[in-house]
């Protein structure tokens, strides 16, 4: 767990460079930090991991994948967040402390091996984000967005917490190898409490990753947070939670498929039309971001209805690719809402003629984060589509189909305006770190689309 005091160090550390205003070594610091926790991570690979810490975590083979792409996708964010949070905000490190201990509660969440301890991770990253989305004190729709994500936050709290106590009463553990042997040691008789705390967790992580109908914050929550903070939220949060949901699922739940998968398959169909067509109707590229990010925690549910050895993979591989797909988008959001104050579709009009390479990366993520062959989102849907019809559930994977045509119509609107519409402002100009961010994201989604081998048989 060396991953985990490292970053819990680090937020200390740049806390303490804030203190004697020491802006300039903010970035420096950060990153050698992320990438110390980083290397930290990927060198427990195959490690034959055990319980820690008395068996209340356990940083496997599954924790440090999940750990290193939101670490990674961490440093991709903070990268462009170069002369983003001056402009914004005098307490420049504040932010940086707190999206590292965000980080450091998702690690736990990634890794736990006792409720309790899941628990923990969660807490450690909603206070810290709901801090973040209102960090703008003095704007009003960030002052919004905290207040709608602390209350939704401490809502769905109450209901994992609850739900993890019920468990608790029937298995009398915290322990999820305990609790997985309380379900495989008796499966007809399994207590009335285990399955009313086994639908509230679902209610209460249903919340955290935002699928239907625990999504309604996530729109006007995202919409109102700064954008590199949405992007924090739409990413490295959203994996973390997938993370965790399946983690708790494929060890201790297995058994109990026929219980939870009706309600599951509900959550998913709902997701998939809410997410997908509200966002068809958005005018404004965030607002249509944040909406297709409901529809993507739609397509990984498909990896828990269908749980199996594959289901890890397929998270992973479709965590990665829409992470990187979205940094891209946000970090081109951030530039051209910076030139034109606006975030509409129209504020891209003519984007391909006026800077060739940023358009050409918000191409490349747009056709990622729609499926198309040859980028890791194709990849990605694909992996979720075999998954779900090895359990047969083939007009589960019509819905999909149709869902992601529809995703293809509302994410080709911003590259048209940017290729088929007149360009009416000067070029836009982005700093050396956008075009390492840029540029690198676009990379990684082509080579994963093209040698998807890379990373989809690593479990």
């Amino acid at each position: 767990m060396n991953t985990l005091i490292t970053l819990s160090i680090l937020a200390i550390v740049v806390l303490y460079l804030g203190l004697f205003k020491a802006k300039k070594a903010l970035l420096p610091v950060t990153m050698f930090g992320l990438a110390a926790a980083l290397g930290l991570a990927v060198i427990e690979w195959n490690s034959n991991a055990v319980p820690i810490y008395s068996g209340m975590m356990l940083f496997d083979n599954f924790a440090v994948a999940f750990s290193s792409i939101c670490i990674f996708s961490s440093m991709l964010i903070l990268l462009v967040s170069k002369d983003y949070f001056e402009r914004i905000s005098e307490h420049v490190a504040e932010y940086y402390a707190i999206i590292i201990f965000a980080l450091a509660g998702i690690v736990v969440m990634v890794s736990y091996h006792n409720l309790s301890m899941l628990f923990i991770g969660i807490e450690i990253m909603s206070l810290s984000l709901y801090i973040l989305a209102g960090i703008r004190k003095k704007n009003f729709a960030s002052n919004e967005a905290a207040l709608k994500y602390f209350l939704m936050g401490a809502f769905s709290t109450g209901f994992l917490l609850f739900g993890i106590t019920l468990l608790y009463g029937a298995t009398g553990s915290f322990d999820l190898l305990e609790i997985k042997q309380y379900v495989i040691s008796n499966p007809t008789i399994i207590s009335p409490l285990f399955y009313g705390g086994l639908l509230l967790l679902i209610i209460g992580l249903g919340f955290k990753v935002g699928v239907a109908p625990f999504h309604f914050w996530a729109p006007d929550v995202y919409e109102g947070s700064p954008t590199l903070i949405t992007a924090f939220m739409s990413t490295v949060v959203k994996t973390a939670g997938f993370a965790a949901f399946l983690r708790i699922f494929l060890i201790c739940f297995a058994p109990l498929h026929d219980f939870w998968m009706p309600p599951l398959l509900v959550m998913t169909v709902a997701t998939l039309f809410i997410g997908n067509i509200t966002a068809l109707y958005q005018h404004s590229f965030k607002r249509m971001l944040t909406y297709s990010s409901v529809s993507h925690a739609g397509y990984m549910m498909f990896a828990i209805i269908a749980l199996g050895t594959a289901s890890v993979n397929a998270v992973f591989v479709y965590a990665t690719a829409y992470s990187i797909a979205s940094i891209i988008a946000f970090a081109v959001l951030i530039l051209v809402k910076r030139q034109t104050g606006s975030d509409s579709f129209d504020s891209f009009n003519g984007l391909a003629k006026r800077n060739p390479f940023m358009a050409f990366t918000l191409t490349v993520a747009m056709l990622s984060l729609a499926g198309i062959p040859l980028t890791a989102g194709f990849i990605g849907k694909f992996m979720m589509f075999s998954s779900a019809l090895s359990e047969y559930h083939i007009w589960l994977i019509v819905l999909a189909v149709v869902n992601a045509v529809i995703g293809i119509f509302y994410y080709l609107r911003v590259v048209v305006a940017m290729y088929f519409k007149d360009a009416e402002r000067s070029i836009v100009a982005e700093s050396p770190f956008f075009k390492v961010v840029l540029a690198l994201s676009a990379i990684i989604t082509i080579i994963l689309g093209i040698y998807p081998g890379v990373i989809s048989n690593l479990f």
